[in-house]
C-alpha cells in the first residue's frame, strides 16, 4: 500500500491554510507590524513555522486558533515600536461619550454611507496604528480577523474577560476617531445619573452584540439621540475593520510563499 509522505501532507495542509487565511494573516501583519515589508516577512515566517511544526499539531485546537497563535508570536517577536505610539489607553470611564456636545448624526449617514464608509476605513487604519499593542492586537483579532472573544483569548494566552475589556476600550477609542469624520448633531448635556445609567446599559448591550456578531436587540426608538449617534459610529468603525480584513495578500508574496513551502 502506498504510504503518505509526511512532508507532502504538511505542505498540502499549510497551503490550504494559506488559501483560506493568507489574506487575513497578511492584513494582521500590516496592522500590527506596520509596513508591507514587515507584513510580508511576518506572513512567510508564520506559514513556514506552521509547516515546520505541523507534526506537533494534533487537532486539539482549531487550525485557525493554532495558526493565529503562531502569527501572534511572530508579530510580537519582530515588531518594532512605532514613533509616537502611546504606551497606555484611556480608561473605559474616560472613553465613555458622556460630556460631548455633539455626536454623529445617525439620520444623515445612510444617504452617504458608501463614501463615509471609505473615509472611515482610512480613519480606522490610522486609528489602529495609534492604539497600544495590548489593545490593537485583541481588536484586530476580533473585529478584523473575525475571531470570537474566546478564540482571541486562546491566541493571546489571556482570560476572555481581559480580551473583552480591551476590545471594548479600543472600539470606543476608534469610535472617537470615526465620529470626528461624520456629520454631527448637537445633543443635550449629559443626562442625570439615572438616565445616564440607562445609556451605559445600552452601550454595554451594543458592545455585547458586536462581540457575538448578532443584531442589537433594541429598536432605534428606544434610544436617545446620544446613543443613536454613538452606536452609528461604532457600527461604521466595525464595518471599516471588516473591510481592512478583506484586503488581499499581494500575488508576488503568495507566489514567494508557495515557493518556500515547495522548497
Amino acid at each position: 500500500m502506498p504510504t503518505t509522505d509526511p512532508q507532502s501532507e504538511a505542505r498540502d495542509a499549510v497551503e490550504a491554510l494559506v488559501h483560506r487565511h493568507g489574506d487575513t494573516i497578511y492584513g494582521l501583519g500590516l496592522q500590527v507590524c506596520g509596513s508591507p515589508e514587515d507584513a510580508e516577512e511576518m506572513v512567510q515566517q508564520t506559514f513556514l513555522n506552521a509547516y515546520r511544526s505541523w507534526d506537533s499539531f494534533e487537532g486539539r485546537a482549531k487550525p485557525t486558533t493554532w495558526l493565529y497563535t503562531i502569527a501572534r508570536r511572530v508579530c510580537t517577536r519582530m515588531r518594532r515600536p512605532r514613533a509616537g505610539e502611546p504606551a497606555h489607553l484611556e480608561t473605559l470611564d474616560e472613553l465613555l461619550p458622556r460630556g460631548e456636545a455633539t455626536v454623529a448624526d445617525a439620520s444623515a449617514l445612510d444617504p452617504h454611507r458608501e463614501r463615509l464608509a471609505g473615509e472611515a476605513r482610512e480613519t480606522v487604519e490610522r486609528g489602529l496604528a495609534e492604539l497600544p499593542l495590548d489593545f490593537r492586537l485583541p481588536l484586530v483579532l476580533v473585529d478584523v480577523a473575525e475571531l470570537s472573544i474566546a478564540e482571541a483569548a486562546e491566541v493571546l494566552g489571556v482570560k476572555p474577560a481581559t480580551v473583552k475589556t480591551r476590545v471594548h476600550r479600543a472600539r470606543l477609542k476608534l469610535r472617537q476617531a470615526v465620529d470626528a469624520t461624520l456629520p454631527q448633531k448637537s445633543v443635550p448635556p449629559a443626562p442625570p445619573m439615572a438616565e445616564a445609567q440607562v445609556c451605559l446599559s445600552m452601550l454595554e448591550a451594543k458592545q455585547q452584540a458586536l462581540d457575538r456578531e448578532v443584531d442589537f436587540p433594541y429598536a432605534d426608538a428606544a434610544l436617545c439621540e446620544r446613543c443613536r449617534g454613538v452606536f452609528a459610529a461604532l457600527d461604521l468603525g466595525r464595518e471599516a475593520c471588516r473591510a481592512v480584513g478583506r484586503g488581499a495578500m499581494p500575488a508576488a508574496v503568495r507566489e514567494r510563499l508557495r515557493g518556500l513551502l515547495d522548497g
